[in-house]
């Protein structure tokens, strides 16, 4: 039977990927995660889960946008400063991304809580037009 990934695994294979040098395909990815994991996972594995697909596809646009890294630092003092800077910014951005991953599940808890249907709620916004209130205020 094939092994279920963990969070700190999906965490893990979405790191990898991140980092990824090279053409990116599912099957060169199973081939790094079981070096990462400790076992190699399928295709359909990594693809049932959301944040491992959508690591993937952005990876993949990078790749086809002709995203190149960027050089190397001249010294290791500014590299150091820079990964510090990174660093910083990648902890607040998951911190942002963790409360609001709490407010989704609030909404989504009240919004089940209250009968809201999927439907109602991926409703589009209205239309605003723009060109009737900036008449009134002439």
């Amino acid at each position: 039977m094939a092994k279920h990934l963990t969070a700190k695994d999906i965490d893990a294979l979405v790191t990898l990927i991140d980092v990824w040098e090279g053409k990116l395909t599912w099957e060169a990815l199973c081939e790094g995660s079981a070096k990462l994991i400790g076992s190699r996972p399928t295709r359909q594995t990594l693809n049932a889960h959301e944040k491992i697909k959508n690591a993937y596809l952005a990876q993949k646009a990078r790749t086809k946008a002709g995203y190149t890294p960027s050089r190397r630092p001249a010294s290791l003092s500014i590299a150091e400063q820079r990964i510090r800077r990174l660093e910083g910014e990648n902890s607040r951005l998951k911190e942002d991304n963790d409360r609001l991953l709490e407010r989704f599940v609030r909404w989504q808890y009240n919004a089940y809580k209250f009968g809201m249907s999927k439907d109602k709620l991926d409703a589009p916004l209205p239309q605003i037009n723009r060109d009737s209130s900036e008449r009134r205020k002439s």
